[in-house]
């Protein structure tokens, strides 16, 4: 029992600071979007739309839905190569969002094959809001 309590008191410390993250990133994300943009403050609606939107960058990836579903607080799977994907909203339990290399890394490649080129800073905070507060709704 003695082993476990160390254990268990990490993990319980560890997790407000987890659970911060995607917060902290989409302030990031904010901030670097109002430099570029004085006045900007992320949209959960326009982030709504930029998921859901069909664009013609890729024929089988028209959406970010195409693979996260329309609900992004449940799993989805890759057009592709059929693998599953985790939950993309941090909402879901998922781990998104708390590691920003790992971020930066999906959002680079996910935005070239769906978009088409590389999401701005607004972008991001736009769809990190949406994924905070309108999943499922």
């Amino acid at each position: 029992m003695r082993r476990v309590f160390p254990l268990l008191a990490s993990l319980i410390v560890a997790l407000p600071a987890a659970a911060e993250a995607p917060a902290q990133m989409l302030s990031a994300y904010a901030a670097e979007a109002g430099r570029a943009q004085p006045g900007f403050a992320a949209s959960a609606e326009r982030g709504r739309q930029f998921y859901s939107e069909k664009r013609s960058a890729a024929e089988k990836m028209p959406s970010c839905a195409t693979c996260h579903t329309d609900n992004p607080g449940a799993g989805g799977k890759h057009v592709i190569t059929s693998k599953p994907i985790e939950a993309l909203a941090p909402v879901a339990g998922s781990t998104r969002f708390t590691d920003t290399a790992k971020t930066e890394k999906w959002f680079r490649r996910n935005c070239k094959e769906v978009v088409g080129r590389e999401c701005t800073a607004a972008e991001k905070a736009d769809v990190l809001r949406f994924l905070l507060t309108k999943v499922g709704a």
